[in-house]
């Protein structure tokens, strides 16, 4: 049994409050840290984590309803990609808003991974060598966090080529990129989406991002320290409702097209 502290107890001047001067005074028991503590604690990542991916929520649900735009027909939604170039003129020139916007998102998506990877380092630290057995399992998403990030990041770089810069052999043939007057972003998307293939990445894509969302926005939750039962109820409930959200509205885009329901 661990013995008491008593007041005017000799136990050194590294001694810890709480700590036993027995188990010290065995050398198997120490004060000192284990590891240097790092620069940036981990609580500040996990915080950085938060932000980035309600940043990131939040732009895809709301890109997630101007994509919709294109159920109205090729004029409406070629007027609504044009009127993104022109946000805030001439208090801002000509696709200002939307530099703003790649600037706040690339930044984003910096601090993420960084912080991503500086806490998986953290963790295997922490476990050592020795692999952990009988812990409870984990959702197949959490446990798949890496892998759907991974794939995310090239979709992304896909969708960039495919729809926003028109690159040669990966967006479609009929490319027609946009000009300060007009806007081709119908058409280039229903070309896009009316090669199978195509299609069938974008929908995976999707079903990877519902994952990845999904389990992120429940992880937000907690990293940023909402310990009430109903404010966490409430949290959850809008999380899953805006992953599903944005699942079912991008995903019914391609598969409106492949069915000839959008052409």
């Amino acid at each position: 049994m661990p013995s008491p502290i008593t007041p005017g107890a000799e136990a050194g001047p590294a001694t810890l409050p709480g700590s036993d001067p027995a188990a010290l005074a065995t050398g198997r028991v120490t004060n000192a840290r284990i590891r240097k503590a790092p620069a940036v604690p981990s609580w500040v990542l996990k915080v950085v984590m938060a932000v980035t991916g309600t940043i990131f929520a939040l732009f895809l649900l709301v890109h997630m309803f101007g994509n919709l735009k294109v159920f109205t027909g090729a004029e409406h939604f070629n007027e609504y990609a044009h009127w993104l170039h022109t946000i805030l003129e001439p208090f801002l020139p000509w696709n200002g808003v939307l530099w703003i916007l790649r600037v706040v998102l690339g930044a984003s998506f910096v601090a993420h991974v960084v912080a991503a990877v500086l806490l998986k380092r953290r963790a295997r630290a922490s476990r050592g060598k020795v692999a952990r057995k009988r812990m409870p399992l984990k959702t197949f998403a959490g446990r798949n966090m890496l892998v759907t990030g991974i794939v995310l990041f090239a979709f992304v770089g896909f969708h960039l080529m495919d729809l926003t810069i028109g690159t040669t052999g990966v967006a479609p043939e009929t490319y027609t990129a946009g000009t300060t007057e007009a806007s081709f972003a119908y058409q280039n998307l229903i070309a896009s989406f009316q090669r199978p293939a195509s299609s069938a990445f974008y929908i995976v894509a999707l079903l990877t991002l519902f994952l990845h969302l999904a389990h992120g926005l429940v992880t937000v939750v907690h990293d940023l320290g909402m310990t009430g039962k109903r404010l966490r109820a409430v949290a959850f409930a809008v999380g899953g409702a805006m992953a599903l959200a944005i699942l079912l509205g991008n995903i019914l885009i391609p598969i409106a097209v492949l069915t000839g329901i959008v052409k």
